[in-house]
């Protein structure tokens, strides 16, 4: 059994950067594959990024490509999300996952069977 639980979250300006963590505890974070969502209109939560160790991959949301980056240092049991050049829209609570399946449906809510409570990202004027 594995609990994640993530922080860095705060007040942000657009095009600020931050960096969010996710802390595992109860196994090895290199035994999953993990992810990061945040809620969307019409959606429960949305895919935003992947990374498999064992595959040695991530992936990104196409609206978060070359400003994001998910990454994992196994000696802490711990993933990072460096976001950089926040927009507006993106204020909203970033959840981090964990799922022992790790195959091409990364992008699925469903694939994750562990979740971390989330992280407020919430945008400033």
């Amino acid at each position: 059994q594995v609990t994640l639980v993530e922080s860095g979250g705060g007040l942000v300006q657009a095009g600020d950067s931050l960096r969010l963590s996710c802390a595992a505890s109860g196994r090895p974070f290199s035994d999953y594959a993990v992810a990061w969502f945040r809620p969307a209109p019409g959606k429960e939560r949305e895919f935003v990024s992947h990374l498999s160790w064992s595959r040695g991959m991530t992936n990104y949301a196409d609206s978060v490509k070359g400003r994001f980056t998910i990454s994992e240092d196994n000696a802490k049991n711990t993933m990072y999300f460096q976001m950089n050049r926040l927009k507006p829209e993106e204020t909203a609570v970033y959840y981090c996952a964990g799922g022992t399946y790790d195959g091409s449906t990364y992008y699925r809510v469903d694939e994750y069977g562990v979740w971390g409570p989330g992280t407020q990202v919430t945008g400033s004027s």
